[in-house]
């Protein structure tokens, strides 16, 4: 090769080692992670209108007051009569996720089609949340006495089936002899004890604390179907370890039962708040975000939030909810 053409060739050689690679552009990208979402709110409704408990109008309020501040759900109420059965008692079941009983002893039965639309909202995946003397109601309804697993009053005896309870030695006993379901004795606060850690509603609680002043309800019994106890609280009247936090499938529906609430005072107990609110999530769906906030009550101490006589609507509510999950 001549001289002159070889310098050229070396030139053109060294100018293109100095210029920039072509970027190439690859055919799949990998997707930039999308920002986090709120979940969709759960839709609650609360059932009430007959209870011997004349304080039902303020336990409605409060239940619906602790399930919106946690801001994980959107709550209705629908009434029934006062007294007698109520024709026009006909709630859409199936537009809601979980519903929660604020009813009591002696409420008159529903009729025939609300009846056959709430088992079927039930047994078709629907949740289901017994508050109190909701285990005292409709004694005569079958497919409702093994939605509660057990109940009391209103005749219940050992037709309705066993007296379940825990005894000193901690085992589970399903007791078959006669006599009446449901008993209590003066109102008090007791210490609570977890039968289920690793239950979502319960994980992360305190293996026992105290609860604030309630009817120890006693001598519950009932189908005990499919039926878990989480926690239980030792009955001076009965002498015995009684259920205070239930689970129970019933078909494809989640049930959550506590006999705990009787009054103002033990609606405002943060252990009842915590557990209504986790248990109203559990039963819709299976499982529980909501935390266990710092003021929880402890083995040595009744924690409570007294109820303010006008609370804040939740979004405008000032600071940040006790169930908010923490910052991470």
């Amino acid at each position: 090769m001549p001289r002159r053409s070889m310098l050229l060739a070396m030139a053109l050689l060294a100018i293109a080692t100095l210029l920039p690679l072509p970027t190439i552009t690859p055919t799949c990208v990998a997707a930039e992670p999308s920002p986090s979402r709120k979940p969709t709110k759960l839709k609650a409704l609360i059932v009430d209108g007959q209870n011997n408990h004349a304080n039902w109008p303020q336990t409605t309020k409060m239940m619906r007051h602790y399930l919106d501040e946690t801001g994980r759900f959107e709550v209705d109420v629908i009434t029934h009569a006062a007294k007698g059965t109520d024709s026009s008692f006909e709630p859409s079941f199936n537009r809601f996720d979980v519903v929660v009983s604020n009813f009591g002893y002696g409420a008159a039965p529903w009729k025939p089609e609300t009846k056959a639309a709430f088992e079927e909202y039930v047994r078709g995946g629907g949740g289901f949340v017994a508050v109190h003397a909701a285990d005292n109601s409709f004694p005569e309804w079958d497919a409702y006495n093994r939605m509660i697993g057990v109940g009391g009053w209103g005749g219940r005896n050992e037709k309705s089936g066993p007296y379940v309870y825990y005894s000193d030695d901690g085992k589970l006993v399903r007791d078959t002899a006669a006599g009446r379901g449901g008993s209590h004795g003066p109102q008090h606060s007791f210490t609570i004890q977890v039968r289920d850690a690793n239950h979502p509603i319960m994980k992360g609680m305190p293996a026992a604390w105290m609860h604030a002043n309630d009817e120890l309800y006693d001598s519950l019994r009932g189908p005990a179907e499919n039926m878990e106890i989480l926690a239980t609280a030792y009955s001076g009247k009965s002498k015995r370890h009684e259920p205070m936090i239930m689970t129970i499938r019933y078909g494809k529906g989640r049930v959550f039962h506590t006999p705990m609430g009787h009054g103002d005072d033990s609606q405002e107990c943060v252990g009842f708040i915590t557990t209504l609110v986790r248990g109203s999530e559990w039963a819709a769906t299976g499982e529980v975000s909501l935390p266990i906030p710092p003021d929880f009550p402890t083995v040595e101490s009744v924690k409570s939030r007294p109820f303010p006589k006008q609370p804040a609507e939740p979004a405008k509510a000032a600071g940040v909810s006790p169930f908010a999950p923490p910052a991470t």
